[in-house]
């Protein structure tokens, strides 16, 4: 052999060992480092869970409108009401939101927080509360009154705290940059008051909706709230991010960030645990476009009740975050289209309410607000599939999804899927390396077809994982003309 051929082979070998070496280190550090999932339930919003997709994509899926749910007709609510927060208490659901007739000189003093209720989130009533007196009547559905700015931008929230006292269990945030933003409590949700009279926080705009909730995934208080990304009132409109273990002392504020994407101006924010999965945070935001109109200045004006209000246009995108400072924007393409409809296609219309609740069955709600600044102005209802927000679909052809390396508790596997009669999904449970552990062989598993929400998967020898929880493991799906919107083992 040549010296040329000897150094090659060599230069072989170390190549084999080093590769060898590498990926040994790999499956050790995954080995490790496994997804500690325990019982939780996963939904496929980002790429958590997610190693390789093979002929098989994320899919943004998209709610189906179901008409008006509320209107905004009372004389103290009107075509400038906005900024609802929709909460499921028990058996009750709960609306909040500005009301505002019209919009003067004196900015937004006239602002009330108006309530509804309803019992199954289709039928809403707004009970006479005779808290305040509006407009010369006590008969009214106003909760907080003659407190500017605060009743702008109210936004409440149930605090889920182990051990919050039954008189603070509900709480809310509003304010402006000159307030700051000043923390409310009530133990009704109807009566409240204010923790003290100046704000708790006070380094950010507030010219919107802030979001607050107490997290069980990172036990302490989070803030989601309006600034810009230019000195005052200019640049971006975008979000940041502040947190507090005892609702009076927040940290500094952190500005989020969305991966690489294109920046855009982002008006509300809509952040919240979701119900089924709280260690994920739901974001709803509008996205506004202050410059692109769908209408030429004088047929925007015959729409609105305010020109000023028929230029610019908004929809509704999708975001996640699992805490920390950064977003999920995995989707750029609109959440919520604006519709068919000219009266949706006006300025600052088309924000979605705060709140995905539960709604019938297989469905949860949402809300937006439809047809700003005009005399018809109302809450639009929404409807969406159970953990519907984003699945993993496979074409006709078939397509497979392989997990992380992750570890977890419990005897079963449950998924939400849907397929064609033509598809289906079955599952291979593997160890770190890649290959079938004894009786969860892809060959043995049966195949599910069919709609369904919490089907466990089976194999031959049953649906008992009991014996292999707490090992590290992986998941190979392989799916047929299918959608698959999470999994939880239980």
């Amino acid at each position: 052999m040549n010296k040329n051929c000897e150094r090659a082979a060599l230069l072989t070998r170390m190549a084999f060992t080093l590769l060898t070496y590498i990926g040994a280190a790999s499956l050790h550090a995954q080995e490790e480092n496994p997804i500690p999932l325990g019982q939780r339930l996963e939904l496929f919003v980002d790429g958590y869970l997610i190693d390789t997709l093979t002929n098989a994509r994320q899919i943004l899926h998209h709610p189906h409108r179901e008409g008006i749910a509320l209107r905004f007709d009372r004389p103290w609510e009107g075509a400038f009401s906005a900024y609802p927060t929709v909460l499921k208490d028990g058996d009750i659901y709960r609306m909040y939101y500005r009301g505002l007739p019209g919009v003067s000189t004196d900015g937004e003093s006239a602002a009330v927080t108006c309530y509804a209720e309803s019992a199954d989130g289709v039928t809403w009533t707004k009970p006479d509360l005779g808290i305040y007196q509006i407009m010369g009547t006590e008969e009214n559905n106003v909760v907080l009154a003659n407190d500017a700015p605060f009743a702008s931008n109210f936004c409440p929230f149930i605090d889920t705290r182990p051990g919050v006292s039954d008189g603070k269990r509900y709480k809310a945030l509003a304010g402006n940059a000159e307030t700051g933003l000043v923390a409310f409590v009530s133990g009704d949700g109807i009566h409240w008051q204010k923790l003290r009279p100046e704000g708790v926080f006070t380094r950010g705009m507030f010219d919107s909706q802030n979001a607050a909730f107490w997290s069980d995934y990172e036990l302490q208080y989070v803030c989601y709230f309006r600034t810009w990304t230019g000195e005052g009132y200019t640049g971006y409109r975008t979000i940041s991010r502040t947190t507090s273990t005892d609702f009076l002392h927040w940290s500094d504020p952190v500005e989020m960030t969305f991966g690489d994407t294109q920046r855009e101006h982002l008006y509300t924010n809509a952040t919240q645990p979701y119900f089924r999965a709280p260690h994920i945070y739901i974001s709803l935001p509008k996205r506004f476009f202050p410059e692109k109109a769908a209408f030429a200045p004088e047929r925007a004006a015959t729409l609105v009740v305010n020109p000023n209000y028929g230029v610019a246009s908004s929809d509704a995108v999708f975001m996640t975050t699992r805490g920390g400072n950064r977003y999920d924007r995995s989707f750029m393409e609109a959440f919520i289209r604006r519709g068919p409809d000219p009266q949706d296609w006006v300025a600052r219309d088309n924000t979605p309410a705060l709140g995905v609740v539960p709604g019938t069955g297989r469905e949860m709600f949402l809300y937006r607000m439809s047809h700003y600044a005009q005399e018809t102005s109302h809450i639009t209802r929404y409807v969406l599939r159970i953990d519907g927000f984003v699945s993993i679909q496979a074409p006709y052809e078939g397509g497979e999804l392989l997990t992380r390396p992750l570890t977890f508790t419990g005897q079963t596997l449950e998924m939400n899927f849907s397929t064609s009669a033509a598809g289906g999904v079955r599952v291979e449970i593997q160890d770190v390396g890649g290959a079938p552990l004894p009786g969860y062989a892809l060959e043995e598993c049966e195949e599910m077809i069919g709609d369904e929400i919490e089907r466990i998967v089976r194999w031959k020898g049953g649906s008992d994982v009991g014996g292999i929880a707490g090992k590290t493991i992986r998941l190979r799906i392989v799916m047929r003309d299918a959608d698959l919107y999470a999994l939880r083992f239980r």
